[in-house]
């Protein structure tokens, strides 16, 4: 990776943690956006398949705040890039806390991401997020667009709906970003995106499993919904208005994430 050149270059500081011989790998990005979906989707999967880190992002492009982690300490905001090699077929996964705040940020980055990935020779580009309801989904279907009518229909024969014209706006951010740039570099690209309540408070955990259940069923993961189904257990009986004593760690976490207002 280290002859990426240009402005692009510049703007990004890259730190590598581990020396991969990528071949073909499928990308999938689950960075913030509506009712962090793609977040939580991203680093499930990361967690459960016990993937490594791989790359951090860092630039001035990022919003210009800090988090306070579980030591009471400031952390700058950062993207990572994660490998997983599984049952001979490699994965990366972008997670992080943040994307980009500005459209010069966004493109960027996102033409920085594919020049990696077109380097490798990519098979495939999977950006997560969630659709903005006025009520919360009591069975949240899933929808994509992507930048071809063939892997639209591959994921369509998986479970999700392809009649999305007239549901969404623009999809804005690297999530939308991703896939319409790798068109003009012949990457087949695809959003999937989970309904969801479109409420700054609220968490798409059902949505986020659903996303889930259509990528198990593609990749064939190995993986259960223990810990998922255990938080969106807690998340119920909160709306429901129970005093939960015992809150979960990752639910609060992902609620002081500042949500963005865009689809994606």
């Amino acid at each position: 990776m280290d002859d990426i050149e240009g402005s692009i270059k510049k703007m990004w500081k890259i730190t590598t943690y581990k020396k991969v011989d990528l071949k073909n790998p499928v990308f999938i990005e689950g960075l913030p956006g509506i009712a962090n979906v793609g977040k939580i989707v991203a680093d499930y999967l990361i967690e459960e398949l016990d993937a490594e880190l791989f790359m951090t992002f860092f630039s001035d492009e990022l919003p210009n705040s800090v988090f306070v982690n579980e030591d009471n300490l400031v952390e700058l905001p950062k993207i990572e890039l994660y490998y997983k090699n599984v049952d001979g077929k490699d994965f990366l996964f972008l997670a992080g806390d943040v994307q980009p705040s500005n459209e010069k940020g966004s493109y960027s980055f996102s033409n920085l991401i594919l020049d990696i990935l077109e380097k490798a020779n990519c098979k495939q580009i999977i950006t997560l997020g969630g659709i903005g309801l006025q009520e919360i989904p009591e069975s949240p279907k899933v929808y994509c667009t992507g930048n071809s009518k063939n892997i639209m229909n591959e994921f369509k024969e998986l479970g999700a709906k392809t009649d999305i014209y007239g549901l969404v706006g623009p999809i804005i951010g690297v999530s939308g970003l991703l896939v319409g740039l790798a068109k003009k570099r012949k990457i087949p690209g695809i959003a999937l995106l989970a309904e969801t309540y479109g409420h700054p408070i609220y968490l798409g955990l059902k949505g986020a499993k659903q996303t889930l259940k259509i990528l198990k069923k593609k990749f064939l993961f190995e993986f259960s919904y223990r810990s998922l189904n255990k938080e969106i257990k807690l998340m119920d009986r909160e709306l429901q208005g129970e005093d939960i004593k015992d809150k979960s760690p990752k639910i609060e976490r992902l609620r002081k994430i500042k949500e963005t207002n865009y689809i994606g």
